[in-house]
Order: structure tokens, then sequence, then C-alpha cells
């Protein structure tokens, strides 16, 4: 009996010990499995930052561009064009090609994308060598989640915007995928009125002007994108895309009431006209691009081959009157009428060629090149009003051609030595020919140049919780082809801007310095040198009749330098519940310059001398609240402000704007209201005086921008479907230029 209980005692105790372990290794794998690996959101890689889309609450119920901008670094004031912090210029890259579509297009694409089909935003604000942008300009690239299911998905939105005006847009947006066989197509209509209320004043002591009134452009605008995209093979794709849009702002009106004072030795004497102009205008874009791409490789090499072609066509007719008034601002008589007919045509061939080879020891090397062959036909025509019949002036009126063409090579070297040290080296170099005539006027010029730009990059994670990384890019920014047309856009008779076919392209030098901290906060030192800087320069004369006579021009002015320091931060509290960014900037800049002659004309003005050194700051911050657990409904709470900011032509006074929406979330549906410019702070101002001439000018311009905004979208079809191949055309630089 002993033995037994001896026994039953030591089976007792056997069991026990393996229920214990048991439990005990239940216990061990329930703890493993309640671990939570906390991924971060925004980090620093090589030359880019990169905001983990999947790690943040913004995503869901979010399109496309109000994500991109809620994304650390990244801002846009105007809800329509996006910045980098506050100063570069934004190009959208779509897996890491540049988007063909043109501006508009683009943004209708990027707001008809529900957010949950992101799965990473990279950020770029200095772009290496391989990248074909302009000089002030980063990149935004937006990285798509992988679908691999066939069949058909779509969204369809509606929006109802009230202004001073009411302005609907709606569009629909469907991709298709069949086996190797992925469509795209992409339509939208806007119907916007912009309200403008202007405010000038000019001249000096003796003779000055005030011209106050407003400026109304009905806008109505249809566009739509159509991409195929077919894989030949797992290594051979093709792709095609067609863009085309066509816009109308028929019927816009400026109606200005000038005061013109002038000085007769023991008072002023005011003569009081009224400026009416009605405008005419319409404008389409129609481009192709037909791309190839090779995988040479298992590694990511890759080769790439781009063909495009643009047509753009813009006419505007302008029809000015000036009237004398009474005192109630009558109509008296038509004192004086001139019209402008303003063609634009723009038809630009380009091509590039692209390769990259991924070695095995973290090497890759980019060589390539692109070409760019333009040709822009401007007709402008002048007539006056003469004795009861319009009669061309052909002082003003000139036929004017531009040929351009663009060659540029590129090759860069990135490294990987380590898991803390990673490097990057390249260079551009761009040949550019460009002739200007003025058809039966033996006016013309050439201008031909070369450009070697250099890029250099290294980045250094000290350990998980600090990194650092520092940047130099040279780049060069060629005029708008537009600016380039040696035409006017009046105001009033005495008041209007002048184009410039003599500008030369703008050379810039950049360095930034950048320190990232737990991967959510970060401190920027950036500085920019610009050589030949361009801009509009306001240059005024006193006519013999004591009229003042305000000319913008644009040109040349001198040299620009920029230094800033950027401080910042990407973070979400109380678990997720609120998502914060934000960033403060500080900016020291100079101006240099002197400008007394309009090439166009050789109309000679007063000097307007440019020797400034100034300092200025911005701050912005982004909130989205999550209101309820089930996630679907969401508030957001933004707002920036810009204190006096100096430019080159003038300083302009502060801006600042709060912005407040309320999202909720019905499966495929999202509802959103927002109101804009709440407390109607963003007005443009801008006052500008010259000590060396007693010359002032001051303008005042209010788009009445406090607005609201419901927006309904509406996701249909099997959302895993696979996203078709974003290429990047070759046209992607000139496009750019028609704005």
């Amino acid at each position: 009996m002993k033995i037994q209980k001896t026994q039953l005692i030591l089976l007792f105790l056997t069991l026990s010990t393996i229920t214990y372990a048991q439990k005990a290794k239940k216990d061990t794998i329930k703890s493993i499995q309640e671990i939570t690996l906390i991924k971060r959101a925004f980090v620093k890689k090589n030359d880019r930052y990169v905001f983990d889309v999947a790690q943040s609450p913004l995503a869901k119920g979010n399109n496309g561009f109000d994500l991109l901008k809620s994304s650390p670094m990244v801002s846009s004031i105007d809800n329509k064009t996006l910045t980098i912090l506050g100063k570069s210029n934004a190009v959208i890259y779509i897996n890491g090609k540049k988007s063909q579509l043109n501006g508009e297009s683009l943004l209708e694409l990027l707001k008809n994308t529900p957010g949950e089909n992101i799965s990473k935003i990279e950020i770029i604000t200095v772009p290496g060598s391989e990248f074909n942008v302009g000089a002030n300009e980063g990149i935004i690239n937006v990285v798509m989640k992988k679908r691999t299911s066939d069949g058909i998905n779509g969204t369809f939105r509606m929006t109802n915007n009230q202004g001073y005006y009411n302005n609907p847009s709606s569009s629909v947006s469907v991709n298709y995928r069949k086996n190797k066989l992925g469509i795209n197509v992409n339509t939208n209509y806007s119907q916007y009125t912009l309200r403008q209320a202007f405010v000038f004043s000019n001249g000096n002591q003796q003779n000055f002007t005030t011209s106050e009134g407003y400026m109304m452009v009905p806008t109505k605008s249809f566009g739509g994108n159509f991409d195929v995209n077919y894989d030949l093979n797992d290594h051979h794709f093709l792709s095609l895309s067609f863009d085309s849009r066509e816009g109308n702002r028929n019927g816009q009106i400026t109606d200005l009431v000038n005061n013109e004072y002038s000085f007769n030795g023991s008072g002023f004497n005011l003569n009081r006209n009224r400026t009416l102009s009605n405008t005419d205008e319409t404008s389409a874009s129609n481009s192709a691009n037909l791309n190839y791409e090779w995988k040479t490789d298992d590694n990511g090499s890759n080769f790439n081959a781009n063909i495009a072609y643009l047509h753009y066509t813009n006419k505007n007719y302008a029809y000015n009157n000036i009237y004398s008034i009474n005192d109630q601002n009558e109509n008296i008589t038509r004192i004086k009428a001139f019209n402008q007919s303003i063609p634009q045509i723009i038809d630009n061939f380009s091509g590039t060629l692209d390769y990259a080879k991924k070695f095995k020891d973290e090497l890759s090397l980019s060589v390539g090149g692109n070409f760019n062959s333009t040709k822009t036909d401007n007709d402008t025509r002048f007539t006056d009003f003469v004795s009861g019949n319009f009669v061309e002036n052909q002082q003003q009126s000139n036929h004017f051609i531009y040929n351009e063409k663009i060659t540029g090579l590129y090759a860069t070297l990135a490294k990987t030595f380590n898991e803390k040290f990673s490097g990057k080296i390249g260079s551009r170099i761009e040949f550019t020919n460009a002739t200007g005539d003025v058809v039966n006027k033996n006016e013309s010029f050439t201008n031909n140049y070369s450009n070697i730009l250099p890029y250099l990059n290294f980045n250094y994670e000290i350990n998980k919780d600090h990194n650092i990384s520092y940047t130099f890019s040279s780049r060069v920014s060629r005029p708008s082809f537009w600016a380039i047309n040696p035409t006017r856009i009046y105001l009033t008779q005495n008041n209007y801007a002048q184009n410039n076919p003599f500008i030369k392209a703008s050379s810039y030098y950049s360095q930034e310095l950048n320190y990232m901290y737990k991967s959510a906060y970060f401190l920027t030192l950036d500085y920019m040198y610009v050589k030949d800087a361009q801009g509009q320069v306001p240059l005024q004369r006193t006519l013999p009749d004591g009229t003042v006579q305000i000319r913008y021009l644009g040109t040349n002015y001198g040299d620009h330098t920029q230094l800033t320091a950027t401080v910042g931060l990407q973070k979400q509290f109380f678990k997720n519940i609120w998502n914060v960014n934000g960033y403060f900037n500080f900016y020291y800049v100079t101006y240099k310059g002197n400008v007394d002659t309009d090439p166009t004309t050789g109309d000679v003005f007063s000097p307007y001398i440019l020797d400034l050194k100034k300092t200025y700051a911005f701050f912005q911050i982004n909130n989205s609240i999550r209101l309820s657990s089930k996630k679907d409904w969401f508030v957001d709470v933004n707002y920036f402000y810009q204190t006096r900011r100096q430019i080159e032509y003038g300083k302009q006074i502060k801006l600042s704007s709060l912005d407040i929406g309320i999202k909720k979330i019905w499966d495929d549906w999202t509802v959103m209201v927002k109101a804009s410019d709440i407390f109607r702070n963003f007005i443009f101002a801008i006052d500008n005086f010259q000590s060396n001439t007693g010359s002032f000018n001051n303008v005042y311009q209010d788009q009445y921008n406090r607005q609201v905004t419901l927006t309904v979208t509406y996701n249909f079809g099997n959302q895993k479907v696979k996203r078709i191949r974003d290429v990047e055309s070759a046209d992607n630089s000139i496009k750019s230029r028609t704005k």
C-alpha cells in the first residue's frame, strides 16, 4: 500500500507538473501573441522620407489629395496645389513614375483615389539627377497597395462648393483588369466662378492713381484620360495613355474705377474714369504617351522608353473700354476702346530613355536621357478704336514664334554601405537651343547654352532614434511659354503686365541638412542660391501728361538667396485617436538686383532697386481626430499662419486660415463637409516703396476664400482589382510650362 500510495503521489506530481507546464506554455504563447510590434509611421530612408499610410488613421475615408496634403512636410493653401515645407512645388509621382496627367486631370485623379488604396507616401525634398524636374520642385511619390484580382471597380464623386458663388463638380473613375490587360478611364466636369475684389494704388507724391473694383471669371471645365496597360509577359510591358481637357472662361468681367491725381502747384487735379473689360477665353489640351518597360533581371533592374506628343491651344479675346464718369460712378462718355486677340498654340514632341541596374551588393546605377522639341505660335492682334472703327495697332500687334530644343543626359550611382550609411552621387547635363522670331518685324534672337548639374546625398542612421542626412543639388528653371510671349495683359490702360521673350533660365543651387528624432520630430536647415532669378517687378514712370504708368515686367532681376530652418513633427496620440502633423519655418531671404529698362520696347523707367535682407515665418498644423470607436466619424482641424513676407515686388501682409471639416463613412460611401478660411483671414495684399525715387505700389486682392464644401464619394466594385501600371510621360516637364 505504501508503494501504491507513493506511486499515486508521484503520478499526481507528474501530472501537476505537466499541467502546469502546459498552462505556462499557453500563458507564454498568450503573452507572445499579445505583444504589439510598433512600426514607425514616418522614417528617413536614403534620399527620401517615407510616410507609412497603413500605420496612420488618416487613410480611412480620405481621398488621395486630402491624404497627401495631410502628410508630414506637405501643405496646400489653395486646395489645388501641393508644396513641400512651404517652399518647394510638389511634382506627383505614382509608383515611382511621374504622372502623365496635366494639373487639373491629376487633381481629379487624386481626389478620386480612395486613401485606403495608398500604401506609402514618399517625400523627396531635393530630387536626384535621375529625376527630370524643375529647379524649385520636390517630389511626392504615391505608392499604391498591391492588388492581384481581376474585375472592375471605380469611384464616383460629387462636390458642391459655396463661396461667393455656388460651384458644382463631379467625376467618375473606372478601373478594369482582366489577365494581362488593364484599363483606366477617368472623366470629370467642374463649374467654378472666381470672384476677386481689387484695390490698386501707385505713383508718387506728385502724381498717383487709385483703382478699385472687381473681377469675375466663370469657368467650365471638362476633361478625362484613358490609360491601357498590356503585359506582354512577366518582363515586358506596354502602356498607352491619352489625356484631353477643355476649358471655357467666356464672359470674364473686370470693372475698375480709377482716380488719377496730379499736383498743379497748389493742389491736386482729379481725373476719374472707369476701365471695363470683357474677355472670352477657351483652351484645349490633348496629349498621348507610349511607354515600354523591360524588367531586365529579378533584382529590380529595368529599362524604360517613352515617346509623347502634346498639342495645346488657348484663344483669348479681350474687349476693353474706358469711360469718363461722374461722382456717382456713372458712365458719361467712352474716351478710349481697344481690343486684344491673344491666341497661343504649343506643339511638343518628347522622348526619354532610362536604364537602372541593380547589383547584388546594394549598388545601383541609373543612366538615361531625354529630348524635347517645342514650338509655340503666338499671333497677337491689338486694335484701337479710331474715328468710329477699330484699326490695328502695328506696334502692339506681333506674331511671335518660339522654337526650343532641350537634350538632357544623366548618371546616378547609389550605394548602401551598411545598415547605417548610404549615399548617392550623380549629375545631369542639359543642352538648350532656343530661337525666337517676330514675323515681319525683323526681330529675332538665339539663345544656346548648356548646364552641368551635380548632385550629392548621404544618409546616416546613428541609431533607431537618431538619423542625419545631407543633400546638395543644382537645377535650372526655365520660364513658362506664356511668360516669353511678348504681349501685355491690361488691368487699366496704364496698369498692365508685360511678358518678355528675353528672360533667361535661372540657376538654382541647394543644400539641405536634416536631423530626425524617433521618427516623429525633424529639424531641417537648407540654403538656396538663385542666379539670374526670375520674377515680376513693377516699373514706374510719369508720362508727359502727368499720368503714372506702371508696368509689371517679367524679367531676370538679379540674385536671390534663402536660408530656411524648419522644426516639425508627425505623431499619433491616445491610441491613434488624434493624429497631428505640423511644422514651423523661419526664413532669411535676400534680393539683390536693378531693373530700369523694358527690353521688349526699350522704354526706360525709374530704377527698380532690390537690395533687401528680410526674415519671416510660417506655421502649419493639421489635426485629424477620430470621434467613434467604429472609425466612421472624423473631424479635421487645420490652421496655418504666415507673417509679413518679402518677395521681389513688395512686402506681403500676414496670412492665415482656419479650416474645419467633419467626415462620416458608411461602408463604400463617404460624406464630408468642410468650412474653409472661417475667419476670412486669407486676403492677399502687398505694398512696395522705392526710397530712391519716392514711388509706391500697393495691391489688395480678396478672392473670397471663406467657403463651405460638401463632398459625396462612392467606391464601387471589387476593391482588390489590380491597378494599372503608372508610367512617366516624356512631356511632363513641358506640360508644367504651359500654365
